[in-house]
């Protein structure tokens, strides 16, 4: 059967946009409980958050909010304010969210390969929801398509090359198994934002 698609799609309304900021900012806080739990560590700008909170014992989500500051103005310059304004709250929920959970939450029993794919899957899932509406965890993935824009490097390098930084450093301070395990947690991550993240099949914006 041929799949019809409207030639007018609905757009998401600002209800529509709240939840979604607010389901992907919390299931991205819950994925940061699993990996904190296991000591894990992950990719792009909160993989360098979570390395500086086991470094320095400052809390992840003060980290995380901070380290973003400086990226707003190149996301304003490369993607708008709306844009902007939907991150800034994004960063700022999950911060929010990542200080309290781990009060709310415990894990009796955690498999570390169970938890990394858990943590894969809930963060994929929350880094759709992010993308649908309009938003992102901020970071160095705006750096990369300002960078694109600028210099014609394709931002998945660039994203790759701060990866296998962050990936590099977590060797320093954590034992290689769980660096492993890491890097299988980054994996699913990438894989269910690369399976669905398709604007030809979403086309509500």
């Amino acid at each position: 059967m041929t799949e019809i698609i409207p030639e007018n799609p609905a757009r998401h309304t600002l209800i529509d946009d709240a939840q979604g900021i607010a389901y992907g900012s919390f299931m991205a806080a819950f994925g940061i409980v699993i990996l904190t739990h296991l000591g894990l560590v992950t990719g792009q700008t909160a993989g360098l958050a979570v390395l500086i909170s086991y470094a320095s014992g400052w809390p992840f989500g003060a980290v995380f909010f901070v380290i973003n500051l400086p990226f707003y103005w190149l996301g304003y310059k490369r993607m708008g304010p709306a844009f902007v304004v939907k991150t800034f709250i994004a960063v700022a929920l999950l911060s929010l969210f990542s200080a309290f959970l781990p009060r709310l939450i415990d894990f009796s029993l955690l498999n570390p390969a169970v938890g990394a794919v858990l943590f894969g899957f809930v963060s994929g899932s929350a880094l759709l929801a992010l993308f649908r509406h309009g938003a992102s965890l901020g970071g160095v993935g705006i750096v990369a398509l300002w960078l694109q824009d600028q210099t014609g490097f394709r931002a998945g390098w660039t994203q790759l090359l701060f990866d296998v930084v962050v990936f590099g450093l977590a060797f320093l301070l954590l034992d290689i198994v769980t660096v492993l395990w890491s890097a299988l947690g980054a994996l699913v991550v990438n894989l269910v934002i690369a399976l669905n993240h398709r604007r030809d099949r979403y086309i509500a914006t």
